[in-house]
């Protein structure tokens, strides 16, 4: 049971787990839970995490088929510019290994951003805390147990 997965339950979030083999060889986690969930790519969201020129951090989720944009996040935290988190610096903060960051149950609150697309979908997949392991929920849900906000986060 991971912290993401005990957040939705304490919540009475609707939600469902899904589990598949994980291969380590995979070069890509989200496109790995979408091929061995048989699911379109752009209902498979990653978790990202970045670090904002004010030395704080924030949290972009994004279809796993996409590129985050260093410029569309920034904007959306009222940022001037943001990077990429050291990976260390990620999992102590999230409190997950890198691809098995949930962007629920970490254990500090992070300001939060949903890509737009999101939206358009009457539920979407994001990891569950760990590799191998997606939940699948309304992306409004993720909205309010995140404290997110919908933004338009990728690039072109």
């Amino acid at each position: 049971m991971t912290p993401a997965i005990k957040a939705l339950q304490k919540a009475k979030v609707n939600f469902k787990a899904h589990e598949y083999t994980h291969d380590p060889a995979a070069e890509s986690y989200g496109l790995e839970a979408a091929e061995k969930m048989g699911v379109d790519a752009a209902r498979v969201f990653k978790t990202l995490v970045v670090m904002l020129d004010s030395k704080d951090y924030a949290v972009g989720i994004i279809p796993v088929s996409d590129m985050l944009s260093m410029k569309q996040i920034a904007k959306a935290a009222g940022a001037k510019k943001a990077a990429m988190a050291d990976k260390t610096d990620v999992e102590r903060i999230t409190g997950y290994v890198l691809g098995g960051v949930s962007p629920l149950g970490q254990k500090k609150r992070l300001q939060t951003f949903i890509n737009e697309s999101a939206q358009t979908c009457t539920t979407i997949f994001v990891s569950a805390g760990r590799r191998g392991l997606e939940v699948e929920l309304n992306p409004h849900d993720l909205k309010s147990q995140t404290s997110a906000q919908f933004a338009s986060l990728t690039q072109e």
